[in-house]
């Protein structure tokens, strides 16, 4: 299985060396990493929809999309003299085995906890041998979106111990922040409610993660939920010969009402 998987994984290089030398494709040719940028972040969220919509053969398409977009960038680093996709795999091979001293050396942890905080400890040297600073909450991207980015950042710091000893604790700020979004929206100062609202989302964040849930996947499903429910409106004033811009705010708060209890209607009871 690992060599045919190799071979092909072979031939992925060559095809793609292919398309950008001459003869190749004149889009393919003309990219560069800036161009790219995009498409590397719209193929890792097409992977994840896949995950959410659970179709495997989705999920096969999406991750050789996703994995084709570093083999581009391999392929441009390559044609550079930089780097190429063989160094690009013995550095990750290095890492992972140096990160798992239990399981490619003598190391022993008891449970996923200690696996996590083993690896932490591990990359923490490494940025310092390099002489590089060393903070806790390296290695979030500053592109991630922007709730996605402040889960993974409090993950960084609590795994050191700065955290809510409960989610009760983590709820009581965000009506506290919400007594800030109220002071700051009476006033005309824009800034200051730009500022606060960043607070209080950040305090919910803190909220869903602590009760084990993942606050961009909440604001999906609401997003998704809203969409839905939209949708509906937008059929029922159809319907009745009416665009959603010709109708009454009366009756589109009916139509909207008439659409949540729809939607638990067809959820069935405990809804």
């Amino acid at each position: 299985m690992a060599t045919a998987a190799g071979a092909r994984f072979d031939s992925l290089l060559t095809l793609m060396a292919r398309l950008r030398g001459e003869g190749g494709c004149p889009w393919d040719r003309e990219q560069t990493r800036q161009s790219l940028k995009p498409y590397l972040v719209e193929e890792a969220y097409e992977v994840l929809e896949a995950i959410d919509h659970g179709s495997l053969g989705d999920l096969v398409e999406e991750l050789g999309d996703l994995l084709f977009q570093v083999v581009f960038h391999c392929q441009l680093a390559s044609e550079r003299g930089e780097f190429d996709m063989a160094q690009v795999l013995d550095r990750l091979s290095d890492k992972m085995t140096r990160r798992h001293p239990h399981v490619f050396g003598d190391g022993a942890v008891a449970d996923a906890g200690e696996a996590l905080a083993q690896w932490e400890r591990i990359k923490g040297d490494e940025a310092g041998h390099d002489g590089r600073p060393r903070s806790a909450l390296d290695g979030v991207p500053r592109r991630l979106p922007a709730l996605l980015r402040a889960q993974r950042t409090q993950v960084k710091a609590a795994r050191v111990g700065f955290d809510w000893p409960r989610w009760e604790g983590a709820w009581t700020k965000v009506q506290e922040e919400m007594a800030e979004v109220d002071r700051a929206l009476a006033t005309d100062d824009v800034a200051g409610v730009a500022a606060e609202l960043g607070d209080l989302l950040f305090a919910m964040v803190n909220v869903a993660r602590l009760r084990g849930l993942d606050a961009e996947d909440c604001l999906r499903q609401a997003t998704d939920k809203f969409t839905r429910r939209f949708r509906h409106v937008e059929e029922e004033m159809k319907a009745g010969g009416r665009q959603v811009d010709e109708s009454r705010l009366e009756d589109l708060d009916q139509a909207w009402i008439r659409a949540k209890a729809d939607e638990r209607h067809d959820a069935g009871p405990g809804r």
